[in-house]
């Protein structure tokens, strides 16, 4: 403190050369913002704070692209938007080739049941799911940032789009279609679908890129991710219910939807299939089991078991030898298309009516991927593009829409599986490719009578990872019950009403509560630490020194018009000023002589609140207070430029710290304050 109290202003220009080393000297002015920028800021840079103009800044911007049509900045654009002329030139061919391999044969033989199952969450034939599991996998592997990533078909995503397709293209009441009738109505879903995904990767991603806007992710915070899925896999689990049980009833759809499909389900139990039932239990003893073992023996096992396929081998083979589809009536997967579909542009004429649809499909897409590739990234230590993954996904479900694929994006459980089996780089999705390739061009016949009730058991044992989310619920609640709070809203929303409601309902509450708790704050009174230059909050110690006359308040929260408010009452209660600047009833030892407002906390200021601050100082000067501005960052003082703070704050009262403010306050009352001979005894 004695270097504060004895702080001196330079006399002559001479001395200010020892203030550019204010570490080696022991005394030294208070700075304001004004001298910092003078003895340590740029020499073009203006010491009035002034805003800078348009024009050269918008020069600079017209710059920036212009130096990147430079051969060396072409190349690093080129490098940016195709990854693997960066990674494969690093390429470890010896010690990651084969477990590139590995793993990428292990996911494209999970791929084919799965592609298949969540092709009847989407409401459309399960070769479409295999068409889904190659050509978006093709595509990020040569666009993704991802290293660990793998795309494709992903439950949460075929639900949603399942009911815009149960939306767009019902099924006729009748229910009692002939083969031609049957087909028409599976090529309008097929496009239906295609559509959705055109216009999640078209209008969604891709404009999100061009504009840049990788950041809107961060909105969707971890507990709404979570809860979504979570509550998205119950949905899953009731919509399959009635491919378990062999029922036919129609998919319901909008609101309450969980809810009248149990309902429906419960109602038609009577009618329920003995064969599908016992299909469905069997496959369930099988898949659950195994999944529990690849989970649990993670570790020793070279690779995981592929119960999913074991599954289907069977399940053939048990229709096949034993008629069940004749016998029984078991519904089958029936005859595979071999090659690929002829490529098609979707009914642009449906782009209005599945907007709505593509918006919350591309958020959960961008979500999703996003946050599982910055999972692994961090993971093994290397960084991804949010803007270049936006590009991966958006053209992915663009050119993907043309071969009658619907949208697509990274799985939990896939992405899970392929790092369990050594993957290292996004080659493990080329492999993945092939292996989805033969099963397109040769053996598709094989799965000719494959049963869809174990297609349903696939999606449910699929859900595995989302079920036990809930888990963690007990370990949010003690680190945070406002998240805690939200994972809760989230998923009862996401329940009650759909998937796409209820993100809209968790993102909106996960706003609010952060816009509530920037209203709920508290402004700190500091004093200082005997012995030191430190202010600390006065709560924190009883031995903090607090100087008769002199006040030093933090604010830690953006000033914005959801604030000011709080921000007025506050500042009025500590200062002693009531209605129109007269002094308030509250008790205080002397009258507040300077005010210090400490604003590093202030991250942002918009109109309202710049023009609070204005306001305050006008009844500052009015009622003889002294106020100090200390730790402005550039855009606040920007804005209390504008808003003419600046008219009634000079540049000398704004500080560069709280330490240099208070001595500033110090030596104007050791000059002129009646109180400054208790205030001597107090530090003394």
């Amino acid at each position: 403190m004695s270097g504060l109290l004895g702080a001196r202003t330079c006399s002559s220009p001479g001395e200010a050369s020892d203030l550019k080393y204010p570490l080696g000297t022991r005394l030294r002015e208070p700075l304001t913002e004004a001298r910092f920028q003078q003895l340590f800021g740029d020499e073009e840079q203006v010491q009035e704070l002034p805003t800078e103009p348009v024009g050269p800044k918008l020069c600079r911007m017209w710059r920036r692209p212009a130096s990147a049509c430079s051969r060396p900045g072409a190349w690093r654009l080129l490098q940016a938007r195709l990854p693997p002329l960066r990674w494969l030139p690093l390429y470890r061919w010896r010690a990651w080739l084969l477990g590139d391999a590995v793993a990428g044969v292990t996911v494209g033989v999970v791929h084919v049941p799965q592609g298949m199952a969540f092709a009847l969450l989407t409401s459309v034939p399960p070769v479409f799911g295999l068409y889904t599991s190659f050509f978006p996998v093709l595509i990020y592997s040569l666009l993704g940032t991802g290293r660990h990533l793998s795309t494709g078909t992903f439950a949460v995503l075929s639900l949603m789009t399942g009911s815009a397709v149960e939306r767009l293209v019902p099924e006729p009441l009748s229910r009692n279609l002939s083969g031609i009738e049957k087909e028409q109505l599976d090529a309008q879903r097929v496009g239906a679908a295609a559509a959705v995904a055109f216009g999640s990767g078209a209008l969604m991603q891709l404009g999100m890129f061009v504009l840049q806007l990788g950041v809107l992710s961060t909105f969707l915070s971890e507990p709404v991710v979570k809860a979504l899925t979570s509550g998205a896999a119950l949905h899953v689990l009731v919509s399959q219910l009635p491919s378990l049980l062999g029922l036919s009833l129609p998919r319901q759809i909008g609101c309450f939807s969980l809810f009248k499909t149990l309902a429906a389900v419960l109602t038609s139990l009577p009618r329920s299939s003995p064969a599908e039932l016992t299909i469905s239990a069997l496959s369930l003893a099988l898949l659950v089991p195994v999944k529990e073992l690849n989970v649990r023996f993670r570790d020793k096992l070279p690779t995981p078991i592929p119960g999913e396929i074991v599954m289907v081998l069977l399940a053939s083979v048990l229709c096949f030898t034993s008629s069940l589809d004749t016998k029984y009536n078991v519904q089958i997967v029936g005859l595979l298309p071999e090659g690929f579909p002829q490529p098609l542009l979707p009914s642009l004429a449906e782009l209005p009516r599945i907007l709505a649809d593509s918006l919350p499909i591309a958020l959960v897409t961008f979500a999703v991927s996003a946050s599982l590739a910055s999972m692994y990234a961090d993971k093994y230590s290397y960084t991804i593009d949010p803007n270049q993954e936006l590009l991966a996904h958006g053209v992915s479900n663009l050119i993907s829409s043309f071969f009658s694929c619907f949208p697509n994006s990274a799985s939990l459980a896939t992405t899970s599986l392929l790092v369990d089996a050594g993957g290292n780089t996004q080659l493990a999705g080329l492999f993945s490719c092939i292996v989805v390739l033969l099963v397109l061009l040769w053996l598709g016949p094989f799965f000719y009578y494959l049963p869809k009730a174990v297609l349903a058991c696939i999606n449910i044992s699929s859900m595995r990872q989302m079920f036990f989310q809930m888990q963690e619920l007990p370990q949010l609640w003690h680190i945070s019950r406002m998240d805690f709070a939200v994972w809760i809203v989230t998923w009862v929303a996401v329940v009650t009403l759909n998937v796409d409601l209820g993100l809209a309902v968790g993102v909106i509450f996960s706003m609010m509560t952060v816009v509530c708790r920037t209203q709920r704050v508290q402004c700190l009174a500091l004093g200082l630490a005997e012995g030191t230059e430190l202010y600390r909050p006065l709560r924190e110690s009883h031995r903090l020194l607090q100087v008769p006359g002199l006040c030093i308040l933090r604010y830690p929260t953006p000033l914005y018009f959801g604030t000011r408010g709080n921000f007025r009452r506050i500042l009025e209660w500590h200062l002693g000023l009531g209605e129109g600047g007269k002094a308030s009833p509250k008790p205080v030892a002397e009258p507040v002589r300077v005010v210090v407002l400490d604003f590093s906390g202030v991250t942002f200021a918009d109109a309202a609140g710049a023009r609070e601050v204005a306001q305050l100082a006008s009844r500052c000067r009015d009622v003889g207070i002294h106020l100090l501005l200390a730790q402005c960052n550039a855009s606040v003082l920007e804005t209390l430029a504008r808003a003419g703070v600046l008219d009634r704050v000079t540049p000398q009262q704004l500080f560069v710290s709280v330490q240099d403010a208070a001595a500033h306050a110090l030596e104007k009352l050791v000059r002129g304050s009646s109180v400054w001979s208790g205030s001597q005894e107090v530090l003394h």
